[in-house]
């Protein structure tokens, strides 16, 4: 598929009225706060499992702060190379790019600033090797995800996600300054967490995709096709998560939270299933429910994270 012919984003600029603040919230909501909560609610227990305790804390805040940076690039760069497609799509038609409060040239200068300015602070402050996975996961979000695959296929968010697992791999690297088994097991967590967590949204919001032609797998496939691969992605994902207790890097409560949090979750993943093969659409599908239960999900499993090392 091809990107639509839209209005040029940002064409309001010289006409809207853009008060300093204003103009300091559209940069800040640029780099998607929101996104990057969850991105470190994966980094810091990290952390504390690599160092079996408490981390240094000047460690874990210039951690958080180069992840925050660099998260905020990548989320920047990506609204510049999708103002075309959010001017016409309901959920981003009041990002700061289509409104014109930031203009197309300044965001990507403040993108690239940023992931410049993020690289060199892991570098300095944290490590080297945590400088490489973070520019790779900007450079994967930005480049593979955005521009090569998100419209071009609908295993988009499959293989884009990979981003959104590298928090993992930069939190242990940044306590450890290498990588180890209990960090690729739990970048497999979050690589078949993101495909169940973002399709029950895009079902929800497929006519927007639609209309901008972006072939989220909703938006080509049916629901009870869609609510199968959630349910066998759910499956692989739990089953990833309880790894970390027989390669012997947790005790017994880490693999307790897992095991009930696992099981809510593939109870909800089924029971979405269920209610797309009954024909159930709009609001009796719920497809919401696992999208929110998605992010308790993966908040109370690297807590577990963090707390185990303390109950061993």
């Amino acid at each position: 598929m091809t990107a639509v012919e839209s209005r040029p984003a940002g064409v309001l600029e010289g006409t809207v009225h853009r008060p300093f603040g204003a103009r300091v919230m559209a940069f800040v909501a640029l780099t998607k706060p929101r996104i990057i909560e969850l991105l470190l609610i994966t980094t810091i227990p990290v952390m504390f499992l690599a160092a079996q305790g408490v981390p240094d804390l000047t460690l874990v805040l210039a951690t958080c702060a180069g992840g925050f940076l660099s998260a905020g690039g990548a989320n920047a760069l990506n609204m510049y190379l999708d103002r075309d497609i959010d001017a016409l799509m309901h959920r981003t038609e009041r990002r700061p790019l289509v409104t014109g409060m930031v203009s197309p040239r300044e965001g990507l200068v403040f993108g690239l600033t940023l992931a410049v300015g993020s690289t060199l602070w892991f570098g300095l402050l944290v490590n080297w090797l945590s400088a490489a996975l973070s520019l790779g996961a900007l450079l994967f979000y930005v480049v593979v995800y955005t521009m090569l695959l998100k419209r071009r296929t609908s295993q988009n968010i499959v293989w884009g996600g990979i981003a959104g697992c590298m928090p993992v791999l930069i939190g242990w690297s940044a306590v450890t300054n290498d990588v180890s088994w209990a960090a690729v097991v739990l970048f497999g967590v979050i690589f078949f967490w993101t495909p169940p967590h973002y399709w029950p949204l895009s079902m929800k919001v497929k006519d927007d995709y639609a209309r901008v032609g972006v072939p989220m797998l909703p938006v080509i496939a049916t629901n009870t096709v869609v609510a199968k691969q959630i349910v066998l992605y759910s499956w692989v994902m739990v089953g990833v998560s309880l790894l970390l207790w027989p390669l012997g890097y947790v005790g017994w409560f880490y693999p307790l939270v897992a095991v009930l949090a696992g099981g809510w979750w593939l109870w909800e993943a089924h029971a979405l299933q269920s209610r797309a093969k009954a024909g159930l659409t709009g609001a009796r599908l719920k497809e919401m429910r696992l999208f929110h239960w998605s992010i308790t999900y993966v908040s109370l499993l690297f807590v577990a994270v963090a707390v185990d090392p303390f109950l061993r």
